[in-house]
């Protein structure tokens, strides 16, 4: 695992502060980088490693201007354009998808693989697959090469989550 990304879309800006605070303290404790989901408030509130955008946030310039240069900025992208415009203003990655249907994001428009290849090679910064992204899909990557890949739902629902992300790791790592 080499980063969290807190994303949580319900509840008061103190409920998701505090939430964020303790997230904070266990991703602290085992040195892994905290990503704050479209709230650049709250990543600079808990002094979070960074945030990740979203197409209907502020603007990157605007975000990366905000953040400075030592914070980590995210952006989604589903299409090249997208996907340059946000390296050439100071993403350090780029989320791409949703690559699968996925219940994070029920309304949203599907990203094809041939669209996440050529995003690949069109930038010169990490690009994550996003979107229904489960160990028995993973396969779909293996001639892709990408940075990562971002998992909520089997993680989330899963009786062991440490296991489900054992078995993350051990197939990316095959």
């Amino acid at each position: 695992m080499t980063l969290v990304e807190l994303r949580e879309k319900v509840g008061t800006t103190r409920e998701i502060f505090e939430l964020a605070k303790k997230v904070k303290q266990v991703t602290d404790k085992y040195d892994i980088p905290l990503i704050i989901d479209d709230r650049l408030d709250i990543c600079l509130g808990v002094n979070a490693a960074g945030v990740h955008i979203g197409d209907d946030e502020m603007p990157v310039e605007v975000v990366r201007r905000l953040i400075g240069p030592d914070k980590i900025l995210g952006v989604s992208a589903k299409t090249v354009e997208r996907a340059q415009q946000a390296e050439k203003l100071g993403a350090d990655y780029l989320g791409v998808g949703a690559i699968f249907p996925t219940q994070t994001k029920v309304k949203t428009k599907r990203t094809s693989v041939e669209t996440l290849k050529d995003i690949i090679n069109s930038v010169n910064i990490p690009v994550v697959a996003i979107g229904g992204i489960k160990t028995d899909n993973l396969a779909t990557f293996e001639d892709i090469p990408i940075s990562g890949v971002a998992v909520v739902s089997q993680i989330m629902q899963a009786n062991d989550a440490g296991q489900v992300v054992r078995k993350f790791i051990s197939t990316l790592s095959k």
